[in-house]
């Protein structure tokens, strides 16, 4: 497989696009332009990008390599005779089957005491176990992540046979497949990425369910406002970063869980514990049970 070099500048606003332009001319696969840092107006907000630009693109290590290298280089003196720029920065990368990679290190992974989280092409390990296949797509949720196993403990716990749920921030879908094995239905998966809502459905077809769990775009304002089969539900689970969900707290996600229903929540670095805990009193929600796995922790509060 070919191995790449990887060239990139640090600049201004100003400067970022005429760089990139520059980088384009030798990189047919494009030019990246990403923020530094990231600024944050109030306390739950996610944050918008900030700071210099770092402009980056990646030329194919062949014969040709130091000609485009140095005419490269040409094209961003001329540039640098109108405004300074720092010398680009230059990593070798070397290619590799990425998707074959991940297939060769992942493994069958036991949840809890009920939940088996396998790849797509594994055979069931534990025949006394519920498996759940997840086949490795842009979505966030593979079940390698400490996040997502405590989200599937909490769920063993609270997910009712016949009783619906709500999964924000579905992700890969594994969430809602895990639940449709433990018996809750009927499940609604939302989230805001097209292609998670792409993967999660292939992964749902992957282990067999036809019926029984919805996905569509949208987040908390969207299921409150009625667009989908389900407004609330006995459990509500979230498992994203701890900023997000103390954002989707503030705007209604406590509303999407039924009277005396619980809201599952993880993603939280220990840290930010503190913060979630007063948002959940905030809002009604008292806190009944929680899991630490590493330095991420996961609440299940009780709506009143």
């Amino acid at each position: 497989m070919p191995s790449w070099l990887e060239v990139s500048l640090i600049v201004n606003g100003e400067m970022a696009e005429a760089v990139a332009d520059v980088l384009a001319r030798h990189a047919p696969g494009g030019v990246v332009i990403e923020s530094t840092a990231i600024t944050h107006e109030w306390a739950y907000d996610p944050g918008a990008p900030s700071g210099p630009l770092r402009v980056c693109a990646y030329l194919e290590v062949n014969d040709a390599i130091e000609d485009t290298r140095a005419r490269l280089e040409q094209g961003l003196g001329y540039l640098n005779m109108i405004a300074p720029l720092p010398a680009p920065q230059y990593r070798r990368i070397e290619d590799q089957n990425w998707m074959e990679a991940w297939k060769e290190r992942y493994r069958p992974i036991a949840v809890g005491k009920r939940l088996l989280i396998l790849p797509a092409w594994a055979d069931v390990t534990d025949p006394a176990r519920l498996p759940i296949r997840i086949d490795p797509g842009m979505a966030f949720g593979t079940g390698t992540h400490p996040t997502t196993q405590l989200s599937l403990i909490h769920l063993e716990r609270y997910a009712q046979p016949g009783q619906p749920l709500l999964d924000i921030g579905c992700g890969s879908g594994i969430l809602s497949i895990g639940a449709h094995r433990l018996g809750a239905a009927p499940i609604l998966g939302v989230d805001i990425s097209d292609a998670s809502i792409e993967n999660a459905r292939l992964n749902t077809m992957l282990n067999g369910i036809t019926g029984g769990i919805e996905y569509e775009i949208g987040s908390v304002a969207e299921v409150k406002a009625g667009r989908f089969s389900l407004t609330a539900a006995p459990v509500v689970v979230a498992n994203i970063l701890a900023h997000v969900l103390l954002f989707l707290l503030e705007t209604g996600l406590g509303s999407l869980v039924s009277p005396g229903g619980v809201l599952l929540l993880s993603g939280i670095l220990q840290e930010r514990e503190a913060e979630m805990h007063e948002m959940l009193t905030r809002h009604d929600l008292t806190l009944e049970d929680r899991q630490q796995m590493e330095d991420w922790v996961a609440l299940a509060a009780r709506r009143s």
